[in-house]
């Protein structure tokens, strides 16, 4: 278990949606320092709030950010985006952007923030899934979160032994700029980040933060037609 009083936190894609609404929480409990990072950062009026510029893709953007924040103990990998829409006819480069941010960006940054977090004492890892890391309507967006799922499990194994604890966050819909268009129901940001926490604070290895995430996980070992009704012709 990791308290996050008195911790040192780097949220990626801190500067607005969910990932403001993780910077703000982690300060209501206490934190020492949050790194808020975005490509193009904003500055904060906190004092405890320190933003700095992150390109997930660009192993140059990683480099410096590891050198600017030292200290951190706790990572919560939230950045990601959305694109891809369909695996046949959208452009492979397009597909291939989606999971450099959503794949490689986060397993990178736990790959160079693994030996940080370690250093320190030990802390924690949160990876942003998604309810799509168990379902997917297409396209490369779920295809990237299940794979970024598979990760995590792996990671948590790797991790074993170090001090370093890891959570997956699963959600649907939430209430952000991302989801504006989104006409079905969708979580405040505030709630699910307080979820999240949460489930730091508590070592828990998954957090499945709203009904229809803890609909599909349940369905995950019945017959792909319950997930899929589609495919019953």
């Amino acid at each position: 278990m990791t308290t996050l009083e008195g911790a040192v936190v780097l949220v990626t894609g801190g500067n607005r949606g969910l990932g403001k609404a993780f910077v703000e929480d982690l300060l209501t409990r206490g934190a020492k320092k949050v790194y808020a990072t975005a490509r193009k950062p904003e500055p904060s009026t906190d004092p405890r709030v320190v933003t700095l510029p992150l390109e997930v893709t660009d192993p140059a953007s990683i480099d410096a950010l590891v050198a600017a924040a030292p200290d951190v103990t706790v990572l919560i990998n939230n950045a990601g985006i959305t694109g891809g829409r369909s695996l046949l006819e959208s452009p492979e480069d397009e597909i291939r952007s989606v999971f450099e941010v959503n794949l490689f960006g986060p397993l990178n940054i736990v790959r160079a923030f693994a030996p940080v977090i370690e250093r320190n004492g030990g802390g924690h890892i949160l990876n942003m899934h998604s309810v799509l890391s168990w379902i997917s309507f297409g396209g490369a967006y779920p295809a990237s979160k299940a794979a970024l799922w598979s990760v995590s499990n792996g990671l948590r194994l790797e991790l074993l032994g170090r001090g370093i604890g890891v959570t997956g966050l699963h959600v649907g819909y939430v209430d952000t700029d991302m989801t504006a268009s989104v006409t079905d129901p969708k979580s405040k940001p505030e709630d699910i980040a307080k979820q999240a926490l949460d489930g730091i604070e508590s070592g828990a290895h998954e957090v499945i933060a709203d009904e229809v995430s803890r609909n599909v996980k349940s369905g995950l070992s019945a017959d792909l037609t319950a997930l899929y009704p589609q495919l019953n012709g």
